[in-house]
């Protein structure tokens, strides 16, 4: 049985969705624009017919590059390894530096006894 979601629960947006309708909006209000503006201009319907290919072509784009990227999520999993990891190594460069640190504060120790 599939699990119903809340109400309140914030649905995910796809992304692809969204860029195409930023496409698709903003290629109609160029055809607003450019209509009227061949008409006038008598250049036919080469600005219209452009200006729906850009969005066709930006589309196609759009949704096929994504498929590129869905394999690159990480699971929560993989996120809480990495950030171990990551967390792990901070501990080991402090280290190392506090390590470092003493050991130079005892060689300028050394050096102002010798003068």
């Amino acid at each position: 049985m599939a699990k119903k979601s809340e109400k309140n629960e914030p649905q995910p947006e796809d992304i692809r969705v969204s860029a195409t309708t930023k496409i698709w909006g903003l290629t109609v209000a160029i055809l607003a624009i450019c209509v009227p503006l061949s008409a006038v201009t008598r250049s036919g319907a080469i600005i219209p017919l452009a200006a729906i290919g850009g969005a066709a072509i930006g589309t196609v784009a759009v949704w096929r590059s994504d498929k590129k990227y869905q394999n690159q999520v990480l699971s929560p999993q993989q996120v809480e390894l990495l950030e171990q990891r990551i967390a792990d190594l901070e501990t080991i460069v402090s280290g190392d530096d506090y390590d470092l640190r003493m050991k130079m504060k005892r060689l300028y120790a050394k050096e102002s006894d010798r003068q």
